[in-house]
């Protein structure tokens, strides 16, 4: 089964139904200013379902290459509900030093760009879901967060039981960035809109779509922009005070670089593999079945177009689940061995079912695949497309109606892009012709290009195996046409880490464990009341 981005079908409404089709999109609205940037006491934020994380200024490049530490994936302790922090790594004296934990006093520099601290209840919070030291968490804020995760995970049908545990679970979250923001201000730390900005233009790049369907995306789920900006601003201003008062502390010593250099050249010569996972507790054998069929409408979800990253982050019972599900790379052979089993027969960007294991059911998603360090490769040529070639096709038709507006062809365009994006073979535009109201399939089967319009033999010339190739506008509307053949998957091989990657590796795991340590000390001296 096939990871895609999250489903935007329902945009394609706008350009499909007679009903609709003659409606124009909403401008993009201005960012805010600073003056209007989300305080500690309005709707607060934590890694969102579905956000990524959100680096401080100065956080270096993650390391691409650098496993996860080794270990037997079944034996991971319950996670965290607050998100770790990701900070630059400081410089820092190369004689060893230990990483205390005890907060010590500094010396603040003024912020650059004010922050409010007035406390402003959403006029239509309906009520307070709780109160952290005297601060409010409003019902509304609570809907608009679920709401945001509706969104942006891709998931369509909840039962009551998921979404009383994520309610809980977004509560949480809530309660934390309170917290956190709490925090922040005390020590003078500020975020910018631009720095909010930032991520949200990652998100959208990520996801191939505009910022016009990210604002409609989200409200249609009966979520907001400013809810996002909102849950980002906590997680910049955390991954800061984080940063502040804990970073200067940490120094990773040669010896410790040198055994983790050691440990990865032990699996070098085995293929690797870049994992995501969503875990499922079994606490009795008696609930055996039923956390079971949870896993399995999990799964169900993820084949809807589902975002895994941020189910991970709802759903998973393991620390991982902060990151997205996020294992790093492992080699062959790290993890249990009915996991493997499954691992090495995966295809890469696809799930696996739930899998029994110690401790309960996993979901595996293969990212990527690297082959043993010094194998020798073997890379299939691509063919080139020529009028002679024959394929097989399938076409996805997006009518526009008679004499279409500018704004409708442009939103029309838009959905193509974002369906083309998602593609990952013929059947998939057999089933977004079911979800897209209007639209028209075929399955054309081998065709020679030559016999095709101009304009799509273009289109098809530039594309390449398994793809589909650029939307084409004819007479009848936005064709799509789909490749059929195999994708030609490009192998690589397993390099070692560099001591810098190491390095940084290993400061952000201990500056991630500090983070949780220091919300576990910040909610032990508060008093959170649950309406």
């Amino acid at each position: 089964m096939r990871i895609v981005p999250p489903a935007l079908f329902g945009l394609a409404v706008l350009v499909c139904a007679p009903a609709l089709a003659q409606q124009n999109m909403a401008a993009v609205a201005p960012s805010p200013s600073a003056d209007e940037a989300p305080t500690a006491d309005g709707p607060a934020v934590t890694a969102p379902p579905g956000a990524q994380p959100a680096p401080t200024a100065l956080k270096p490049a993650a390391p691409t290459a650098t496993p996860a530490p080794t270990q037997a994936a079944s034996t991971t302790p319950p996670a965290e509900t607050s998100a770790p922090a990701t900070v630059a790594k400081a410089p820092a004296a190369k004689e060893q030093k230990s990483a205390a934990l005890t907060p010590k006093p500094k010396v603040y520099r003024p912020g650059r760009i004010p922050q409010e601290t007035e406390n402003i209840d959403n006029v239509d919070s309906d009520g307070i879901a709780a109160t952290v030291n005297d601060i409010s968490v409003s019902e509304f804020e609570v809907r608009q967060r679920m709401a945001l995760f509706t969104a942006t995970s891709g998931v369509q049908q909840l039962s009551d039981d998921d979404k009383k545990r994520i309610r809980g679970q977004i509560l949480d979250q809530l309660e934390n960035e309170k917290l956190e923001l709490q925090e922040a201000i005390k020590k003078h730390i500020t975020v910018a809109p631009g720095e909010v900005d930032t991520q949200i233009n990652r998100m959208v790049a990520d996801s191939h779509i505009s910022m016009e369907q990210l604002r409609e995306v989200l409200a249609n789920a009966g979520s907001s922009i400013e809810a996002l900006r909102t849950q980002l601003t906590a997680q910049i201003a955390w991954q800061k005070t984080v940063a502040q008062e804990y970073q200067e502390r940490i120094n990773i010593s040669p010896a410790e670089v040198d055994s983790e250099l050691a440990r990865y050249a032990q699996g070098a010569d085995k293929p690797h593999y870049l994992v995501s996972e969503i875990f499922f507790t079994v606490d009795n054998p008696d609930k055996d079945a039923e956390v079971l069929k949870t896993a399995q409408s999990v799964e169900e979800q993820l084949k809807s177009g589902g975002n895994f990253a941020q189910i991970a982050r709802q759903f998973s019972q393991s620390p991982s689940a902060a990151s997205g599900g996020d294992m790093g790379l492992v080699h062959e052979g790290q993890l249990a061995p009915e996991l493997n089993a499954e691992l090495t027969k995966m295809q890469v960007n696809t799930v696996s079912p739930p899998i029994r294991s110690i401790g309960g059911y996993y979901i595996l998603a293969l990212r990527g695949r690297q082959e043993a360090m010094g194998a020798k490769l073997n890379n299939q040529e691509e063919i080139k497309v020529t009028p002679d070639t024959t394929l097989s096709l399938v076409r996805l038709l997006l009518p526009l109606g008679s004499a279409p507006t500018k704004e409708v062809v442009q939103q029309g365009m838009k959905v193509a892009n974002s369906l083309r994006s998602a593609y990952d073979g013929c059947e998939m535009f057999q089933k977004a012709q079911a979800q897209i109201p209007g639209s028209v399939f075929m399955n054309l089967g081998n065709m020679r290009v030559g016999d095709l319009s101009e304009d799509i033999q273009k289109s098809l010339e530039a594309s390449h195996a398994g793809e589909a190739a650029a939307p084409v506008i004819s007479d009848q509307g936005i064709e799509l046409i789909g490749r059929c053949d195999k994708k030609i998957v490009v192998q690589t091989a397993y390099k070692m880490p560099t001591r810098d990657d190491v390095e940084n590796q290993l400061f952000q795991e201990q500056i991630s464990a500090m983070a949780r340590r220091y919300m576990r000390d910040l909610r032990r001296g508060v008093d959170v009341e649950v309406r």
